[in-house]
């Protein structure tokens, strides 16, 4: 039986909860429910981990407890634990350059200034080939805010159109584990109804 990983980035701790910079955490969570698991402290791990099996596949949901710049750490432990592929492995997190509540896939690339998929990266010894699933959180406007901004909370009316946006990119999550790619990535682009 193969292995997906489904990796979802933020800082640990109450004080980030929900920030924005904490996005791929929160989808993370919403997945967790919608596969009716339950995320739980895994110290070989260093992560919240949860597994479930669908479509013959044995998928692994993290979330390291590491902050946001030290993410690698606890990926690369469970890549090396459970010998999964890192084409099997898509990586969630914040994105600054997409339009708030704005949710695309990526194919590998580099890490676009953010520091967590840096950390990733370096720890992968170079290799960026994963997948990536980028929410859109938007930017600030100036650079000297971004810090503020991306560990800072978001509107309720943001927070709702962003948690509404997720919950609908969770059937696209099924083609992913299904190996389905290409129809994953259609099928989150084109949908309707996905407000940005």
């Amino acid at each position: 039986m193969s292995s997906k990983l489904i990796v979802g980035l933020g800082n640990p701790g109450s004080e980030y909860h929900k920030t924005r910079h904490n996005a791929g955490e929160d989808f993370v969570d919403i997945a967790a429910k919608k596969y009716r698991v339950e995320m739980r402290k895994e110290n070989k791990f260093s992560s919240y981990h949860a597994s479930f099996t669908k479509y013959d596949k044995k998928v692994h949901l993290i979330k390291p407890d590491y902050y946001m710049n030290e993410s690698g750490i606890a990926v690369c432990k469970i890549i090396d634990y459970l010998d999964i592929d890192i084409q099997n492995t898509l990586v969630i997190h914040d994105e600054l350059d997409l339009p708030f509540g704005e949710i695309k896939y990526k194919v590998s690339g580099g890490h676009g200034g953010h520091n967590g998929l840096r950390n990733i990266i370096d720890h992968l010894n170079g290799n960026s080939s994963f997948k990536r699933l980028r929410i859109g959180i938007g930017h600030p406007g100036k650079d000297k805010d971004v810090t503020s901004y991306v560990l800072g909370k978001a509107s309720e009316k943001e927070r709702e159109l962003l948690e509404t946006n997720m919950e609908n990119c969770l059937n696209s999550l099924d083609l992913f584990i299904e190996d389905k790619w290409q129809e994953a990535m259609l099928n989150l682009h084109t949908k309707k109804g996905l407000e940005t």
